[in-house]
Protein backbone atom coordinates (compact mmCIF):
# COMPACT_ATOMS: atom_id res chain seq x y z
CA UNK A 1 0.00 0.00 0.00
CA UNK A 2 1.27 3.47 -0.84
CA UNK A 3 0.29 6.53 1.14
CA UNK A 4 1.05 10.24 1.39
CA UNK A 5 3.89 11.26 3.68
CA UNK A 6 3.17 10.98 7.36
CA UNK A 7 3.08 13.79 9.89
CA UNK A 8 4.66 14.59 13.22
CA UNK A 9 3.58 16.98 15.97
CA UNK A 10 5.79 20.07 16.24
CA UNK A 11 3.69 22.30 18.49
CA UNK A 12 0.76 22.00 20.90
CA UNK A 13 -1.37 24.63 22.60
CA UNK A 14 -3.74 23.90 25.49
CA UNK A 15 -6.74 25.94 26.64
CA UNK A 16 -9.00 25.20 29.60
CA UNK A 17 -12.58 26.40 29.10
CA UNK A 18 -14.90 26.22 32.15
CA UNK A 19 -18.61 25.55 31.68
CA UNK A 20 -21.43 25.65 34.25
CA UNK A 21 -24.51 23.43 33.95
CA UNK A 22 -27.95 25.01 33.92
CA UNK A 23 -29.25 21.97 35.80
CA UNK A 24 -27.31 19.30 37.70
CA UNK A 25 -26.59 16.07 35.83
CA UNK A 26 -26.87 12.99 38.04
CA UNK A 27 -25.75 9.53 36.98
CA UNK A 28 -25.19 6.63 39.34
CA UNK A 29 -23.73 8.08 42.53
CA UNK A 30 -22.23 11.17 40.84
CA UNK A 31 -23.61 14.65 40.20
CA UNK A 32 -22.10 17.18 37.78
CA UNK A 33 -22.68 20.92 38.17
CA UNK A 34 -19.72 22.18 36.12
CA UNK A 35 -17.06 20.91 33.76
CA UNK A 36 -13.85 22.18 32.19
CA UNK A 37 -13.19 21.45 28.54
CA UNK A 38 -9.62 20.88 27.43
CA UNK A 39 -9.24 22.42 23.97
CA UNK A 40 -6.05 21.63 22.09
CA UNK A 41 -4.46 22.92 18.89
CA UNK A 42 -1.63 20.83 17.45
CA UNK A 43 0.61 21.88 14.61
CA UNK A 44 1.83 19.03 12.41
CA UNK A 45 4.50 18.90 9.74
CA UNK A 46 5.25 16.45 6.95
CA UNK A 47 8.61 15.52 5.44
CA UNK A 48 8.35 18.40 2.95
CA UNK A 49 7.96 20.98 5.68
CA UNK A 50 4.28 21.58 4.99
CA UNK A 51 2.32 22.42 8.13
CA UNK A 52 -1.29 22.41 9.30
CA UNK A 53 -3.14 23.01 12.56
CA UNK A 54 -5.72 20.62 13.94
CA UNK A 55 -8.15 21.04 16.82
CA UNK A 56 -9.50 18.71 19.48
CA UNK A 57 -11.61 19.20 22.56
CA UNK A 58 -12.92 17.00 25.37
CA UNK A 59 -14.75 17.76 28.64
CA UNK A 60 -12.63 16.69 31.61
CA UNK A 61 -15.60 14.88 33.13
CA UNK A 62 -14.01 14.03 36.47
CA UNK A 63 -17.06 12.40 38.05
CA UNK A 64 -17.60 10.06 35.12
CA UNK A 65 -13.97 9.15 34.50
CA UNK A 66 -12.83 8.99 38.10
CA UNK A 67 -15.63 8.16 40.58
CA UNK A 68 -13.90 8.09 43.96
CA UNK A 69 -14.04 9.34 47.53
CA UNK A 70 -11.12 11.67 46.83
CA UNK A 71 -12.07 15.37 46.90
CA UNK A 72 -13.09 16.66 43.50
CA UNK A 73 -10.31 19.28 43.40
CA UNK A 74 -7.61 16.65 43.82
CA UNK A 75 -8.94 14.58 40.94
CA UNK A 76 -9.54 17.59 38.71
CA UNK A 77 -6.09 19.08 39.27
CA UNK A 78 -4.46 15.70 38.60
CA UNK A 79 -6.25 15.50 35.26
CA UNK A 80 -5.24 19.04 34.35
CA UNK A 81 -1.59 18.26 35.14
CA UNK A 82 -1.77 15.15 33.02
CA UNK A 83 -3.11 17.15 30.08
CA UNK A 84 -0.08 19.41 30.31
CA UNK A 85 2.28 16.41 30.59
CA UNK A 86 0.70 15.01 27.43
CA UNK A 87 1.23 18.25 25.53
CA UNK A 88 4.92 18.19 26.31
CA UNK A 89 5.16 14.49 25.53
CA UNK A 90 3.50 14.81 22.11
CA UNK A 91 6.01 17.48 21.11
CA UNK A 92 8.88 15.28 22.30
CA UNK A 93 7.41 12.14 20.71
CA UNK A 94 8.99 12.89 17.35
CA UNK A 95 7.48 9.94 15.48
CA UNK A 96 6.16 10.40 11.94
CA UNK A 97 3.21 8.57 10.40
CA UNK A 98 -0.50 8.38 9.78
CA UNK A 99 -2.52 9.66 12.77
CA UNK A 100 -4.19 6.28 13.36
CA UNK A 101 -0.81 4.56 13.56
CA UNK A 102 0.75 7.35 15.61
CA UNK A 103 -2.26 7.45 17.92
CA UNK A 104 -2.19 3.69 18.49
CA UNK A 105 1.55 3.74 19.23
CA UNK A 106 1.23 6.66 21.61
CA UNK A 107 -1.63 5.00 23.49
CA UNK A 108 0.21 1.70 23.82
CA UNK A 109 3.80 2.86 24.36
CA UNK A 110 3.72 6.36 25.86
CA UNK A 111 0.44 6.87 27.72
CA UNK A 112 0.87 3.96 30.19
CA UNK A 113 4.40 5.00 31.19
CA UNK A 114 3.41 8.65 31.51
CA UNK A 115 0.43 7.69 33.66
CA UNK A 116 2.64 5.41 35.76
CA UNK A 117 5.11 8.26 36.33
CA UNK A 118 2.38 10.62 37.51
CA UNK A 119 0.85 7.96 39.75
CA UNK A 120 4.27 7.21 41.25
CA UNK A 121 4.69 10.89 42.00
CA UNK A 122 1.17 11.16 43.45
CA UNK A 123 0.21 7.70 44.75
CA UNK A 124 -2.68 9.12 46.80
CA UNK A 125 -4.30 10.38 43.57
CA UNK A 126 -3.61 7.56 41.13
CA UNK A 127 -5.11 8.42 37.75
CA UNK A 128 -7.43 5.68 36.41
CA UNK A 129 -7.11 4.51 32.82
CA UNK A 130 -10.38 6.13 31.81
CA UNK A 131 -9.31 9.52 33.17
CA UNK A 132 -5.97 9.22 31.35
CA UNK A 133 -7.75 8.48 28.08
CA UNK A 134 -9.97 11.54 28.48
CA UNK A 135 -6.87 13.69 28.97
CA UNK A 136 -5.24 12.13 25.90
CA UNK A 137 -8.23 12.44 23.61
CA UNK A 138 -8.10 16.13 22.57
CA UNK A 139 -4.53 15.68 21.30
CA UNK A 140 -5.44 12.53 19.39
CA UNK A 141 -8.55 14.14 17.90
CA UNK A 142 -6.53 17.19 16.88
CA UNK A 143 -3.95 14.94 15.18
CA UNK A 144 -6.61 13.33 12.99
CA UNK A 145 -8.08 16.74 12.19
CA UNK A 146 -4.69 18.18 11.25
CA UNK A 147 -3.90 15.31 8.89
CA UNK A 148 -7.13 15.88 6.98
CA UNK A 149 -6.53 19.63 6.85
CA UNK A 150 -2.95 19.15 5.61
CA UNK A 151 -4.12 16.89 2.76
CA UNK A 152 -7.22 18.97 1.99
CA UNK A 153 -9.63 16.10 2.61
CA UNK A 154 -12.21 15.01 5.14
CA UNK A 155 -10.67 13.09 8.04
CA UNK A 156 -12.83 10.04 7.31
CA UNK A 157 -11.42 9.90 3.80
CA UNK A 158 -7.99 9.28 5.30
CA UNK A 159 -8.91 5.83 6.66
CA UNK A 160 -8.65 4.11 3.29
CA UNK A 161 -5.87 2.40 1.37
CA UNK A 162 -4.72 5.54 -0.38
CA UNK A 163 -3.63 7.10 2.93
CA UNK A 164 -2.84 4.26 5.33
CA UNK A 165 0.64 2.72 5.09
CA UNK A 166 -0.46 -0.59 6.64
CA UNK A 167 -3.46 -2.83 7.06
CA UNK A 168 -5.40 -3.44 10.26
CA UNK A 169 -3.55 -6.72 10.88
CA UNK A 170 -0.64 -4.63 12.18
CA UNK A 171 -2.93 -2.89 14.70
CA UNK A 172 -5.58 -5.45 15.68
CA UNK A 173 -5.80 -9.11 16.66
CA UNK A 174 -9.04 -11.05 16.16
CA UNK A 175 -10.73 -13.13 18.81
CA UNK A 176 -9.34 -16.65 18.95
CA UNK A 177 -11.43 -19.06 16.90
CA UNK A 178 -13.53 -16.28 15.36
CA UNK A 179 -12.35 -16.85 11.80
CA UNK A 180 -11.84 -13.09 11.45
CA UNK A 181 -8.77 -11.80 9.64
CA UNK A 182 -7.66 -8.18 9.39
CA UNK A 183 -5.07 -8.89 6.70
CA UNK A 184 -5.60 -6.50 3.79
CA UNK A 185 -8.38 -4.69 5.61
CA UNK A 186 -8.48 -0.96 6.47
CA UNK A 187 -10.90 1.07 8.59
CA UNK A 188 -12.79 2.22 5.50
CA UNK A 189 -13.94 -1.39 5.08
CA UNK A 190 -15.88 -1.14 8.36
CA UNK A 191 -17.00 2.50 8.29
CA UNK A 192 -19.39 4.52 6.16
CA UNK A 193 -16.96 6.51 4.03
CA UNK A 194 -18.77 6.96 0.71
CA UNK A 195 -19.84 10.62 0.91
CA UNK A 196 -23.15 9.79 -0.76
CA UNK A 197 -23.96 7.27 1.97
CA UNK A 198 -22.97 9.32 5.01
CA UNK A 199 -26.14 10.61 6.72
CA UNK A 200 -26.52 14.36 7.17
CA UNK A 201 -29.21 13.90 9.84
CA UNK A 202 -29.09 11.55 12.84
CA UNK A 203 -31.72 10.56 15.42
CA UNK A 204 -30.79 12.20 18.72
CA UNK A 205 -30.89 10.36 22.04
CA UNK A 206 -31.96 12.52 24.99
CA UNK A 207 -30.47 11.81 28.42
CA UNK A 208 -32.94 11.50 31.31
CA UNK A 209 -30.71 12.22 34.31
CA UNK A 210 -31.46 11.01 37.80
CA UNK A 211 -32.44 14.50 38.98
CA UNK A 212 -34.35 15.51 35.86
CA UNK A 213 -38.02 16.38 36.46
CA UNK A 214 -40.23 14.25 34.26
CA UNK A 215 -43.45 16.29 34.59
CA UNK A 216 -44.53 19.53 36.23
CA UNK A 217 -45.33 17.54 39.39
CA UNK A 218 -41.56 16.92 39.81
CA UNK A 219 -40.62 20.60 39.80
CA UNK A 220 -39.03 21.90 43.00
CA UNK A 221 -39.04 25.60 42.19
CA UNK A 222 -35.27 25.70 41.75
CA UNK A 223 -35.33 25.02 38.00
CA UNK A 224 -33.82 27.63 35.65
CA UNK A 225 -36.08 30.10 33.90
CA UNK A 226 -34.04 30.62 30.76
CA UNK A 227 -36.51 29.78 28.03
CA UNK A 228 -35.26 26.21 27.63
CA UNK A 229 -37.40 23.17 28.48
CA UNK A 230 -37.12 21.75 31.98
CA UNK A 231 -39.31 18.66 32.23
CA UNK A 232 -38.98 15.56 30.07
CA UNK A 233 -42.49 16.15 28.76
CA UNK A 234 -41.50 19.63 27.56
CA UNK A 235 -38.23 18.39 26.03
CA UNK A 236 -40.06 15.74 24.01
CA UNK A 237 -42.59 18.29 22.78
CA UNK A 238 -40.00 20.96 21.92
CA UNK A 239 -37.37 18.74 20.27
CA UNK A 240 -39.64 16.04 18.83
CA UNK A 241 -37.63 13.38 20.66
CA UNK A 242 -38.02 9.71 19.78
CA UNK A 243 -35.07 8.23 21.73
CA UNK A 244 -34.68 8.45 25.51
CA UNK A 245 -31.70 7.19 27.54
CA UNK A 246 -32.62 6.64 31.19
CA UNK A 247 -29.95 7.03 33.87
CA UNK A 248 -30.48 4.63 36.79
CA UNK A 249 -28.88 4.14 40.20
CA UNK A 250 -27.94 0.45 39.98
CA UNK A 251 -28.33 0.36 43.77
CA UNK A 252 -32.06 0.88 44.33
CA UNK A 253 -34.24 -1.67 42.55
CA UNK A 254 -37.55 0.00 43.39
CA UNK A 255 -36.38 3.44 42.22
CA UNK A 256 -34.85 2.10 39.00
CA UNK A 257 -37.93 0.08 38.12
CA UNK A 258 -40.27 2.99 38.85
CA UNK A 259 -38.07 5.36 36.83
CA UNK A 260 -38.18 3.10 33.78
CA UNK A 261 -41.95 2.73 34.08
CA UNK A 262 -42.54 6.47 34.48
CA UNK A 263 -40.29 7.38 31.56
CA UNK A 264 -41.76 4.56 29.50
CA UNK A 265 -45.33 5.73 30.12
CA UNK A 266 -44.41 9.29 29.12
CA UNK A 267 -42.67 7.98 26.01
CA UNK A 268 -45.72 5.93 25.00
CA UNK A 269 -48.03 8.92 25.39
CA UNK A 270 -45.65 11.12 23.39
CA UNK A 271 -45.00 8.51 20.66
CA UNK A 272 -41.28 8.31 21.52
CA UNK A 273 -40.69 4.63 20.80
CA UNK A 274 -37.05 4.02 21.79
CA UNK A 275 -35.50 3.63 25.26
CA UNK A 276 -32.15 2.56 26.67
CA UNK A 277 -31.22 1.84 30.29
CA UNK A 278 -27.90 3.02 31.72
CA UNK A 279 -26.83 1.76 35.16
CA UNK A 280 -23.42 3.53 35.06
CA UNK A 281 -21.17 0.75 36.38
CA UNK A 282 -22.87 0.51 39.80
CA UNK A 283 -24.13 -3.09 39.58
CA UNK A 284 -22.04 -6.07 40.69
CA UNK A 285 -24.57 -8.91 40.28
CA UNK A 286 -26.38 -9.61 36.98
CA UNK A 287 -29.41 -10.69 39.01
CA UNK A 288 -30.06 -7.01 39.80
CA UNK A 289 -30.52 -6.13 36.13
CA UNK A 290 -32.31 -9.37 35.26
CA UNK A 291 -34.95 -8.89 37.93
CA UNK A 292 -35.79 -5.42 36.67
CA UNK A 293 -35.94 -6.57 33.06
CA UNK A 294 -38.04 -9.63 33.91
CA UNK A 295 -40.49 -7.57 35.95
CA UNK A 296 -40.80 -5.09 33.09
CA UNK A 297 -41.39 -7.92 30.63
CA UNK A 298 -44.14 -9.35 32.86
CA UNK A 299 -45.85 -6.15 34.04
CA UNK A 300 -45.07 -3.65 31.27
CA UNK A 301 -44.30 -5.64 28.13
CA UNK A 302 -44.64 -2.64 25.84
CA UNK A 303 -42.01 -0.68 27.78
CA UNK A 304 -39.77 -3.74 27.88
CA UNK A 305 -40.07 -3.97 24.11
CA UNK A 306 -39.08 -0.32 23.72
CA UNK A 307 -35.68 -0.87 25.38
CA UNK A 308 -33.16 -1.14 22.55
CA UNK A 309 -30.18 -2.00 24.76
CA UNK A 310 -28.76 -1.93 28.28
CA UNK A 311 -25.62 0.11 28.83
CA UNK A 312 -22.72 -0.85 31.14
CA UNK A 313 -24.34 -1.93 34.41
CA UNK A 314 -21.11 -3.46 35.76
CA UNK A 315 -17.74 -2.08 36.96
CA UNK A 316 -15.56 -0.93 34.10
CA UNK A 317 -12.42 -2.71 35.30
CA UNK A 318 -13.23 -5.95 33.44
CA UNK A 319 -10.11 -7.80 34.52
CA UNK A 320 -10.80 -7.03 38.17
CA UNK A 321 -14.50 -7.86 37.79
CA UNK A 322 -14.72 -10.59 35.10
CA UNK A 323 -18.48 -11.02 35.47
CA UNK A 324 -20.23 -13.47 33.17
CA UNK A 325 -22.99 -11.28 31.74
CA UNK A 326 -24.64 -13.74 29.34
CA UNK A 327 -27.80 -13.90 31.44
CA UNK A 328 -28.33 -10.16 30.83
CA UNK A 329 -27.44 -10.20 27.14
CA UNK A 330 -29.93 -13.03 26.58
CA UNK A 331 -32.64 -10.62 27.67
CA UNK A 332 -31.45 -7.43 25.94
CA UNK A 333 -28.41 -6.35 23.92
CA UNK A 334 -25.70 -5.39 26.41
CA UNK A 335 -23.28 -2.62 25.41
CA UNK A 336 -19.84 -1.91 26.81
CA UNK A 337 -19.30 1.77 27.52
CA UNK A 338 -16.90 2.74 30.31
CA UNK A 339 -15.12 -0.60 29.88
CA UNK A 340 -14.48 -0.12 26.17
CA UNK A 341 -11.11 1.57 26.66
CA UNK A 342 -9.71 -0.04 23.51
CA UNK A 343 -10.21 -2.99 21.18
CA UNK A 344 -8.49 -5.37 23.61
CA UNK A 345 -11.05 -4.57 26.28
CA UNK A 346 -13.80 -5.07 23.71
CA UNK A 347 -12.33 -8.48 22.89
CA UNK A 348 -12.19 -9.37 26.59
CA UNK A 349 -15.76 -8.18 27.12
CA UNK A 350 -17.04 -10.20 24.19
CA UNK A 351 -15.65 -13.29 25.88
CA UNK A 352 -17.73 -12.50 28.98
CA UNK A 353 -20.94 -12.17 27.00
CA UNK A 354 -21.16 -8.46 26.11
CA UNK A 355 -22.82 -8.07 22.73
CA UNK A 356 -22.33 -4.44 21.66
CA UNK A 357 -20.01 -1.45 22.04
CA UNK A 358 -20.79 2.18 22.87
CA UNK A 359 -18.02 4.28 21.33
CA UNK A 360 -16.86 7.63 22.68
CA UNK A 361 -14.43 10.08 21.12
CA UNK A 362 -13.35 11.04 24.66
CA UNK A 363 -11.33 7.80 24.66
CA UNK A 364 -9.46 9.11 21.58
CA UNK A 365 -10.38 9.03 17.93
CA UNK A 366 -7.73 6.39 17.26
CA UNK A 367 -9.15 4.11 19.92
CA UNK A 368 -12.73 4.64 18.75
CA UNK A 369 -11.88 3.83 15.12
CA UNK A 370 -9.94 0.68 16.03
CA UNK A 371 -12.65 -0.48 18.47
CA UNK A 372 -15.31 0.13 15.84
CA UNK A 373 -13.41 -1.96 13.30
CA UNK A 374 -12.80 -4.80 15.76
CA UNK A 375 -16.41 -4.85 16.92
CA UNK A 376 -17.84 -4.66 13.41
CA UNK A 377 -15.61 -7.50 12.21
CA UNK A 378 -16.90 -9.66 15.08
CA UNK A 379 -20.57 -8.85 14.56
CA UNK A 380 -20.97 -6.51 17.53
CA UNK A 381 -23.39 -3.59 16.94
CA UNK A 382 -22.31 -0.05 17.75
CA UNK A 383 -23.63 3.08 19.41
CA UNK A 384 -21.94 6.42 19.98
CA UNK A 385 -22.51 7.84 23.44
CA UNK A 386 -22.11 11.38 24.69
CA UNK A 387 -19.92 12.93 27.34
CA UNK A 388 -22.24 15.96 27.33
CA UNK A 389 -20.01 17.39 24.59
CA UNK A 390 -20.32 21.14 23.98
CA UNK A 391 -18.53 23.49 21.60
CA UNK A 392 -15.94 21.82 19.32
CA UNK A 393 -16.20 18.52 21.21
CA UNK A 394 -19.64 17.97 19.70
CA UNK A 395 -18.36 17.78 16.13
CA UNK A 396 -16.01 14.73 16.11
CA UNK A 397 -18.52 13.03 18.42
CA UNK A 398 -21.34 13.39 15.89
CA UNK A 399 -19.02 12.63 12.98
CA UNK A 400 -18.13 9.29 14.57
CA UNK A 401 -21.81 8.37 14.84
CA UNK A 402 -22.46 9.31 11.21
CA UNK A 403 -19.63 7.08 9.99
CA UNK A 404 -19.92 4.18 12.44
CA UNK A 405 -23.36 2.98 11.28
CA UNK A 406 -24.79 2.92 14.80
CA UNK A 407 -27.95 1.00 15.65
CA UNK A 408 -29.75 4.34 15.89
CA UNK A 409 -28.28 7.82 15.70
CA UNK A 410 -26.25 9.38 18.49
CA UNK A 411 -26.66 10.40 22.09
CA UNK A 412 -26.35 14.18 22.34
CA UNK A 413 -27.27 16.10 25.44
CA UNK A 414 -25.08 19.19 25.88
CA UNK A 415 -28.06 21.30 24.79
CA UNK A 416 -29.89 20.01 27.87
CA UNK A 417 -27.28 20.86 30.46
CA UNK A 418 -25.32 23.83 29.08
CA UNK A 419 -26.92 25.11 25.85
CA UNK A 420 -25.38 28.59 26.19
CA UNK A 421 -21.85 27.14 26.17
CA UNK A 422 -22.09 26.37 22.45
CA UNK A 423 -23.87 29.53 21.31
CA UNK A 424 -20.84 30.76 19.37
CA UNK A 425 -20.28 27.45 17.56
CA UNK A 426 -24.02 27.23 16.89
CA UNK A 427 -23.89 30.35 14.72
CA UNK A 428 -21.86 28.33 12.21
CA UNK A 429 -23.44 24.91 12.87
CA UNK A 430 -27.00 25.58 14.11
CA UNK A 431 -28.23 22.05 13.48
CA UNK A 432 -25.51 20.44 15.59
CA UNK A 433 -26.44 22.20 18.81
CA UNK A 434 -30.24 21.97 18.54
CA UNK A 435 -32.39 18.90 18.10
CA UNK A 436 -35.30 19.40 15.76
CA UNK A 437 -37.78 16.71 14.80
CA UNK A 438 -35.80 14.39 17.06
CA UNK A 439 -32.65 14.79 14.97
CA UNK A 440 -29.43 16.74 14.65
CA UNK A 441 -28.27 18.20 11.35
CA UNK A 442 -24.65 17.78 10.19
CA UNK A 443 -25.05 19.48 6.81
CA UNK A 444 -23.14 22.62 7.83
CA UNK A 445 -19.82 20.79 8.27
CA UNK A 446 -16.82 21.72 6.17
CA UNK A 447 -14.92 19.49 3.78
CA UNK A 448 -11.48 19.22 5.45
CA UNK A 449 -10.48 17.60 8.70
CA UNK A 450 -13.51 17.18 10.95
CA UNK A 451 -15.20 20.11 9.22
CA UNK A 452 -15.08 22.47 12.19
CA UNK A 453 -14.79 25.64 10.07
CA UNK A 454 -12.77 27.08 12.96
CA UNK A 455 -11.91 30.28 11.09
CA UNK A 456 -15.61 31.16 11.02
CA UNK A 457 -16.22 30.46 14.71
CA UNK A 458 -15.72 33.76 16.47
CA UNK A 459 -14.74 32.43 19.90
CA UNK A 460 -12.14 34.40 21.85
CA UNK A 461 -9.85 31.98 23.64
CA UNK A 462 -7.77 32.73 26.72
CA UNK A 463 -4.00 32.66 26.48
CA UNK A 464 -2.75 29.08 26.05
CA UNK A 465 -1.39 27.37 29.13
CA UNK A 466 2.39 27.69 29.44
CA UNK A 467 4.26 24.48 28.67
Amino acid sequence: MTSPAGIRVVEARVYFLPVMTRMPLKFGGQTVTSVTCARVAVTVENAHGDRAVGWGETPLSVQWAWPADLPYDIRYEAMQRFVMDLARQWIAFGETGHPLVLGARFLEEVLPSLRHAQNQAEPSAALPTLAALICASPFDIALHDAYGVLHGVDTYQTYGREHLPCDLATLLEPAEGSGVSFAGRVPADYLVTNPAAVPTHLPAWHLVGGLDPLTDDDRTGTEPDDGEPVTLVDWIKTDGLTCLKVKLTGTNTAWDFDRLVRVGDIAIQAHSPHLSADFNCTVTDPTYVNEILDRLAADHPRIFGMIRYVEQPFPYELEEHPIDVRSVSRRKPLFLDESAHDWRQVRFGRGLGWTGVALKTCKTQSGAILSACWARAHGMPLMVQDLTNPMLAQIPHCRLAAHAATIMGVETNSMQFYPAASAIEARVHPGLYRRRGGQIDLSSLGSTGFGYRVAEIDRTLPDPMPL
